[in-house]
């Protein structure tokens, strides 16, 4: 049995330095080698002996909704895309006389550190703060104390945790349709961080089923050429941020006079805030404790940085960029595939030969999974039609004034760890308002989704009405593919 890694030790910063300056030995450990790691504990009070990158079996999955890093729920969701994974509902199954057939989840790699450059953008800020000879408010006297030591784009031992009870939950939900000779079809885009998040899942997944199913990452695609688990593939769709940057202007601007009136002379700028606000995401995530960072702003202030990211999302990849949807569609391309047991239709980012091979792209499965990264999830579930803004003028997100009615909250959306689950599902018995037949059911975050767009009927559609539903993809993208390019 393995140990548990257990500290009395309080100074809990130090330590994650100590783990900092082992990890370039450490990395250059073979990959081989490293999938063969399997020694990790969690209990409330856990310190890493090492930057998990593989969660393994001796994991405790908590059952706690919500990760105890100190704060509460609704703190914790203002943090946008970098909040920690928290379902939005709670699960229901399937109407009576309803059974699942088959599973088709995509999943965001779990809690991370920053990428390089977010992560140099924050250093920089910091160095700012720490260069003012006298503070004024004494929730800035930490930094004088404050050593960055912070790494780069891998998993974080949270966002470990999370993607493994993602496969336990996973086998939970579904053990009543799989089968030993049916094992899940797993795909990971090729980031370490999501082939990570991927390993920890199919871990959690055995772990679940004591072994009985063998699940695995059958396929890791580079994130170089045609890939549908990434957003890389669309040249013209840079997002230039004009409406998140109008948004910055208005809520950073009271933030900012009261810090650099905090802190003379350190010239805090907007997009200073805003890293800030960042660090206080990321260190609690780190420390699973409330980050000094955090202490610099109020609850009302996040709200700000939230809506900051919800329009982010919503004019790169999603509505409202004019090239946000299309680069979902090759994914849902490969949905339906699945979906009716045909052949990939596909002329965008599909990879045409994985995609025509039955050991790459199988059609008999039960359970696909698929690991990816925020920003696509955000194109594909615009390029199927979810989450769009009908409450709102135009459809789209006002710049200036965030709206109490939209829907479009990116803690909700693409959390760490976030899941879109797509169940087909066979209704055999006749109740009104369903008639007999297949259909499908998508969940977010395990929030069931209305389907309005093909005649839902309690979040179910029949399946050739959501295959209807998908002329965007079913054609390419009408054109805006091509748009890419040119």
């Amino acid at each position: 049995m393995a140990k548990e890694i257990a500290s009395d030790v309080l100074d809990v910063p130090s330590q994650i330095r100590a783990v900092r300056r082992g990890r370039q030995t450490y990395w250059r450990i073979t990959a081989a080698v490293l999938a063969f790691t399997s020694l990790l504990w969690w209990s409330r009070s856990w310190i890493p002996s090492i930057t998990p990158r593989i969660c393994t079996g001796s994991a405790v999955v908590t059952g706690s909704d919500v990760p105890d890093v100190g704060f509460p729920e609704s703190f914790l969701r203002s943090w946008a895309q970098y909040s920690p994974y928290i379902p939005v509902a709670g699960y229901n199954p399937p109407p009576p006389g309803c059974v699942v057939t088959q599973v088709n989840l995509i999943q965001r790699h779990g809690a991370r550190w920053p990428t390089t450059d977010a992560g140099k953008e924050m250093k920089k800020t910091v160095k700012k703060l720490q260069g003012v000879k006298h503070y004024k408010e004494e929730y800035l006297a930490f930094l004088k104390h404050f050593t960055w030591d912070f790494g780069a784009n891998d998993l974080l031992p949270l966002g470990a945790k999370q993607s493994f009870e993602a496969g336990v939950v996973a086998f939970n939900r579904y053990a009543h349709i799989l089968t030993e000779d049916n094992p899940p079809f797993v795909r990971a885009a090729g980031m370490a961080r999501v082939v990570d998040s991927a390993n920890n899942w199919t871990a959690g997944f055995r772990k679940a089923n004591h072994n009985t199913i063998k699940a695995k990452v059958d396929l890791i695609i580079p994130e170089t050429g045609n890939l549908t688990l990434d957003d890389g593939m669309c040249p013209n769709a840079e997002d230039k941020g004009k409406e998140s940057k109008t948004w910055l202007k208005i809520f950073a601007r009271s933030i900012k006079k009261r810090l650099n009136a905090a802190a003379p002379g350190a010239h805090l700028s907007n997009k200073d805030t805003h890293n800030l606000m960042s660090l206080c995401a990321f260190h609690s995530q780190v420390l699973m404790a409330p980050s000094p960072f955090c202490g610099l702003f109020n609850a009302e202030e996040f709200t700000g940085y939230l809506y900051h990211s919800d329009l982010s999302k919503f004019y790169a990849n999603g509505y409202g960029g004019s090239l946000g949807r299309v680069q979902g569609v090759g994914y849902v391309n490969e949905l339906l595939a699945r979906l009716t047991g045909q052949p990939v239709q596909d002329h965008t980012q599909t990879n045409r030969t994985l995609d025509g091979s039955p050991k790459t792209f199988p059609l008999n499965r039960i359970l696909y999974a698929d690991f990816s990264h925020d920003n696509e999830m955000v194109s594909i579930y615009s390029a199927l039609g979810l989450f769009r803004q009908l409450l709102l003028p135009d459809q789209k997100l006002d710049p200036a004034n965030p709206s109490p009615l939209r829907t479009w909250i990116t803690s909700n959306l693409v959390p760490f760890s976030a899941r879109m689950v797509v169940e087909k599902l066979e209704c055999g018995v006749e109740r009104l308002p369903l008639p007999k037949g297949a259909f499908v059911r998508i969940l977010v975050n395990d929030a069931v989704q209305p389907l309005e767009f093909c005649g839902g009927v309690s979040g179910l559609c029949e399946l050739h009405a959501f295959v209807a539903s998908q002329g965007y993809a079913r054609h390419d993208g009408d054109g805006d593919f091509d748009k890419c390019f040119v």
